[in-house]
């Protein structure tokens, strides 16, 4: 069993987080994006959308997409749980998953695909969509901000794979210089400081 991956990739590093906190350890087999090595036939072969992280099982079976592979090892280690230790709370986590998804990781990538110029060797760039994927990715920053004014972690108190994917997002987009601010988003920093406190964020 092995994991593909680009490590500074926010995808990649949500897996990561997640095996920390878990405490599982699992070989990882670099695939340098910045040189294409994710768009040769072999590595398609993996995945179809040519993108990492990718588990490849020791049968040889391959599983893309951060989640699922975060869902994989949940089923074969569930404690402690990391997608909701109820039906409401996991109602809860695949809700703020796909808002982090959705809200945040899409308009940072968006930004960062069209406005920053690391994909123009492969695909038509649109700076215009890309600054205001930016803008769209600040304003969510500021709903983070106001959920988080009486809320310690995404759902109530309870840390989740949610918390893992919106942390991941949000540092994403440093790249693009999206962060939240001091004074407009102390709430959203204080999670964020928070989390910092974890092992697994320097995974």
């Amino acid at each position: 069993m092995k994991i593909y991956e680009f490590a500074s990739a926010p995808n990649c590093r949500r897996v990561r987080m997640y095996l920390a906190e878990k405490g599982i350890d699992v070989e990882f087999a670099p695939v340098d994006i910045t040189k294409g090595e994710n768009l040769t036939p072999e590595f398609r072969s993996k995945d179809i959308n040519k993108k990492v992280p990718v588990l490849q099982l020791d049968d040889g079976t391959h599983i893309a997409e951060s989640v699922a592979i975060q869902r994989y090892f949940e089923e074969l280690h569930p404690s402690p749980p990391l997608f909701g230790r109820n039906a409401k709370e996991k109602a809860l986590v695949e809700m703020w998953t796909r808002r982090a998804d959705f809200n945040l990781m899409l308009s940072v990538g968006m930004c960062f695909q069209h406005v920053s110029g690391f994909f123009k060797d492969r695909m038509n760039v649109y700076p215009e969509f890309g600054e205001d994927a930016g803008k769209r990715a600040m304003k969510f920053m500021g709903v983070l901000n106001d959920h988080f004014s009486d809320h310690e972690y995404l759902i109530d108190d309870y840390f989740s794979v949610a918390d893992i994917g919106m942390v991941c997002s949000l540092d994403f987009g440093k790249v693009q210089n999206l962060r939240p601010d001091a004074e407009k988003h102390p709430h959203l920093i204080r999670w964020r400081e928070q989390l910092k406190l974890r092992p697994s964020f320097k995974a």
